[in-house]
Order: C-alpha cells, then sequence, then structure tokens
C-alpha cells in the first residue's frame, strides 16, 4: 500500500531530529518542494496552456530563455521568498544575488539557496526530461548575506543538496550527508512518498554519457578513455559499453543512481576559455554531493569538485562523475598526461 509509506514530509522530520536541529530546515526544504511540485504541474502542461517556445529574453549565461525557464525561476524565488528562513538566493538564470526580504521586519535566515530552476530545458518542447536542481549553505559568520562572497563555499560546505525530475514521473532526490534518498509524487495526494531508499552507485559500470558531436574538442584522456569504450570486447577494456546522452543533467545523474554509469561533460578546446560547460554552484556541486553520497565519485578530472574554490557566482567546470572505478581511470588518465607535458 502507498499510503504506508514515509513521506517527504515525515522524513524530514526524522532528519530533524537526527541533527538535533530546530524545524527552520524542515520549513525551508517544504518551500523548495512546493516550488518544485508548482513547476512539475507547468512542466506537465506544457503546449496546453502556452508553456512551450522561447521567451524572447536570454539569461546571465547568454542562452536563449526558454518560457518554462523564466516561470520556473520565477516559482522558485517566489516560494522560498515568504518566510525569511533563507537569508538570500542566488539562480543560474539571474546576473545577482537575490536579498530575500525581512518578515516582521526581522531578518533571521541563516541559509543560503542556489538553484537551476529548470535543467534541461533544451528538451521541454521534445516533451523529453528535465528537472530542478538545488543547493544549501549555511550564511558564514560575520559575512554580508546579500553579497556574493556569502555564497563562494566549495560544496564540501553544501548543508543539503537535491534535484526533482519532471519524467514519466515526478520524483525528488535528496541528499542532507546521510545517503541518498528518492521519493515520488503521488498526484492525486500530493505529497511525495519514499519510494527508493538510500539509493547507492555500483562501483563498476559498462555504461557512459558524453556529447560525443564535442570529440573534436575532446583532451586527449577524455579520447582515450571513449576509444576504449568503443573498441568493446576486443580492446584494452575487454567489455561491451552502452553510450547514453540525454542532454538533461538532472536525467543523466537520475540513471546512474538507479542503474550506474559515469557522466562526462569536460573541459575541451573550445569551452576551456569559460572554465568549461557546466556551473559549479548550480550543477556541479550538488550533483557531485549526491553522487558521493551515494558511493560514487566526482572530478573534474584533475581534482575533488566538490573542493574546488568557487571565484564566481556563476562559474563554470569539467564535471565528471559516476560510478567509483570509471571516476578514478579518468582521473589517472588525465594524471598521465599532464605528467607527459
Amino acid at each position: 500500500m502507498p499510503y504506508r509509506r514515509i513521506t517527504l514530509s515525515h522524513f524530514l522530520l526524522q532528519e530533524q531530529r537526527r541533527l538535533k536541529s530546530s524545524g527552520v530546515f524542515t520549513s525551508l526544504m517544504n518551500d523548495i518542494l512546493t516550488a518544485c511540485k508548482m513547476v512539475s504541474h507547468e512542466v506537465n502542461r506544457g503546449a496546453l496552456v502556452g508553456n512551450h517556445g522561447i521567451a524572447g529574453s536570454e539569461n546571465v549565461q547568454g542562452e536563449e530563455q526558454k518560457k518554462l525557464d523564466v516561470l520556473a525561476n520565477d516559482i522558485f524565488i517566489h516560494m522560498n521568498s515568504q518566510v525569511g528562513t533563507y537569508a538570500a538566493m542566488a539562480s543560474e538564470e539571474l546576473e545577482e544575488v537575490q536579498e530575500v526580504p525581512a518578515v516582521g521586519g526581522t531578518h533571521e535566515g541563516r541559509y543560503l539557496l542556489l538553484f537551476d530552476p529548470l535543467d534541461g530545458s533544451s528538451n521541454i518542447d521534445v516533451n523529453i526530461s528535465v528537472g530542478s536542481i538545488f543547493s544549501i549553505l549555511r550564511v558564514p559568520e560575520g559575512v554580508d548575506p546579500s553579497s556574493q562572497d556569502a555564497f563562494l563555499q566549495p560544496g564540501v560546505k553544501q548543508v543539503a543538496a537535491g534535484y526533482a525530475l519532471y519524467g514519466s514521473s515526478t520524483m525528488l532526490v535528496l541528499t542532507t550527508g546521510a545517503g541518498v534518498h528518492g521519493f515520488t509524487l503521488d498526484r492525486d495526494v500530493g505529497m511525495f512518498f519514499l519510494t527508493h531508499p538510500n539509493m547507492t552507485i555500483p562501483e563498476d559500470t559498462k555504461e557512459y554519457a558524453i556529447n560525443s558531436s564535442r570529440a573534436r574538442h575532446w583532451e586527449a584522456p577524455v579520447k582515450r578513455y571513449v576509444e576504449e569504450c568503443n573498441a568493446g570486447k576486443e580492446g584494452p577494456r575487454g567489455k561491451d559499453f552502452n553510450m547514453r546522452w540525454v542532454a538533461s543533467m538532472v536525467a543523466e545523474v537520475h540513471r546512474i543512481l538507479v542503474r550506474g554509469g559515469v557522466f562526462l561533460y569536460p573541459a575541451d578546446a573550445e569551452n576551456m576559455k569559460k572554465g568549461g560547460k557546466l556551473r559549479l554552484m548550480y550543477e556541479a556541486n550538488p550533483m557531485a554531493f549526491i553522487i558521493e553520497q551515494a558511493g560514487g565519485l566526482a572530478s573534474t578530472g584533475r581534482q575533488r569538485l566538490m573542493e574546488v574554490q568557487p571565484t564566481g557566482l556563476h562559474q563554470r567546470v569539467p564535471v565528471i562523475l559516476g560510478s567509483k572505478n570509471e571516476v578514478e581511470r579518468l582521473n589517472a588518465y588525465h594524471a598521465e598526461h599532464d605528467a607527459a607535458q
């Protein structure tokens, strides 16, 4: 019976007791859950209410925004600004920090929220899975929470991270630093129920995900890895690999959590001058936290992702994450290549 399952609200209360914290963390998480349910609703309504297509604007990254990008961003900002539990927020879609207004004349927010309101939005119009990603940090002592400096903390400082996947069902996957748990939305009841407790990633895999259209730009260690995988049983790896690519990081990471694999969006000759493709604060760090809590690894190829010291809100980095042994192999290939230079 689904109603005998643990609800996400009950799970958060149990975490609150485990962490011996106040109810503030549960409150701020509930605001995120409400935002994710609202975004899921808008994604599912799609073309019926004109949610498909471009918005006619660009975000801070210089990327053309979809209508749902703008709507999801507005939902996240509105729903997480109501009760003052967050001191400030930062969105992948906006250039500046968004300070949360004081409630009742006082400001007691002790947390910072970073989010990508709609990851994989290029898939919206073709009805392929998209998602939302979020990361929660504490406000550093003695730092103005409305300043960028408050947010520039390495991933190891995250209090919690998660994502919502808007696919054939809506799921929310969450870590608070004690494993990874997945919850599925029952639309009739309007609640998330625990369906995937203690998600773990196998150390070995026969599956990798990479945008192979960029192969001409890859560094030698990445080319070596992919060529060895593609050589199959007759090659140096001695086994056949499958390649997958969804162009939605949430969908890629979710597949890895469910059945293993490795995801690569490396720095290459074209995006190197920007530092890479994916954003450290909104994509790489929260996903790295989730992957490591599930027993995997997350790296730039040369450094643990969560130990990268941010230098800007919209900093980009190379990303390699997933099954432990594959990420370690890729790290070794980068080290060998660099040592030979």
